[in-house]
């Protein structure tokens, strides 16, 4: 039986009564990218530490590379890298040292660990800092090294636990970029990121995997997963603080699924259609006296999406 590079069979954890994964069975295609999305507390980070052998599961089965992750955990690992919580490295080795501790440990040969450094740090773009001294790094310097080692061997899986986490702004537009490179650069490598970042899936990944309370979602292409609404968000900005007597006026609105408050003088409106809809909602809250100073549609659908979803399984 052929498996794909990552799979979840019934796969459950329990923390005394509290059940963080529940039956989840999640298979991940070859050569994809996908985003692994859900709220805090979903299962998100636990689902990746039974897959790397961090924990084991209560009950259920994960496979890598179609090796079971409990009976053969160091067999399951052989072609995956992994990062997964916040990366710890001896703050007195430099990065070229650090690889070579690390390819030891997997049984690299010098020679390959030599050759392959000079061409990770390049990817993760930490070529002049390869003989400094990991503890005067800062935080997204050190995640990028996390990355970096996570690539030596050159693994067909890669598993990211949040890599842009606790970032600053430059800091993770850096790593969003390295991972944009690095998935176009190779072929033939799976990557699972787990992220709270909709917009960073949007941007990077070719599938999504949403669940909640440990349970499955929805797994599927990100551009079917954007589909899945029949409706298109729209933002509306009044003139003055959007009351529920006029949120009630706008639900009565053709085409108008709902309309809630967004903070400030802004509310979101999700409407049925497409553009001959959207322009007769303008026009009815023109003729209707509303205040309004600006629309646009939501940006980023996956959004809306993901918190209905979430929402639904409260």
């Amino acid at each position: 039986m052929t498996r794909d590079p990552i799979e979840l069979e019934g796969l459950r954890k329990e923390y005394g009564s509290f059940t963080a994964v529940d039956g989840l069975d999640l298979k991940i295609k070859r050569n994809s990218f996908t985003g692994f999305l859900g709220p805090n507390g979903a299962g998100k980070s636990t689902t990746l530490k039974i897959l790397t052998n961090l924990i084991n599961a209560t009950s259920g089965s994960a496979y890598l590379n179609g090796v079971d992750v409990v009976s053969d955990p160091s067999g399951a690992l052989v072609d995956v890298g992994a990062v997964v919580e916040t990366p710890e490295f001896y703050p007195y080795l430099t990065p070229r040292e650090t690889m070579r501790y690390i390819g030891g440990i997997i049984g690299m040969s010098r020679e390959a660990v030599a050759s392959e450094t000079e061409e990770i740090l390049e990817k993760v773009k930490m070529t002049e800092w390869g003989d400094k001294k990991l503890g005067t790094f800062s935080k997204g310097m050190r995640q990028r090294i996390a990355l970096g080692q996570a690539l030596l061997d050159d693994p067909k899986v890669i598993i990211l636990d949040e890599p842009t986490s606790g970032l600053d702004p430059r800091g993770m537009a850096e790593m969003r970029e390295i991972l944009k490179n690095l998935r176009n650069d190779t072929n033939d490598l799976t990557i699972l990121m787990s992220s709270h970042i909709l917009h960073e899936v949007s941007d990077l990944c070719d599938r999504v995997a949403m669940i909640n309370h440990g349970r499955l979602l929805v797994h599927d292409g990100i551009d079917v997963v954007k589909s899945i609404a029949d409706y298109r968000g729209i933002v509306v900005r009044t003139m003055e603080e959007p009351t529920p007597e006029l949120l009630s006026r706008i639900r009565g609105m053709d085409n108008v699924v709902d309309a809630q408050r967004n903070g400030g003088n802004e509310c979101i409106v999700k409407i049925k259609g497409g553009a001959e809809e959207q322009r007769t909602l303008y026009t009815q809250m023109a003729e209707s006296g509303i205040g309004v100073y600006s629309l646009s549609e939501v940006e980023n659908s996956l959004e809306t999406i993901y918190l209905d979803l979430i929402k639904e399984t409260r």
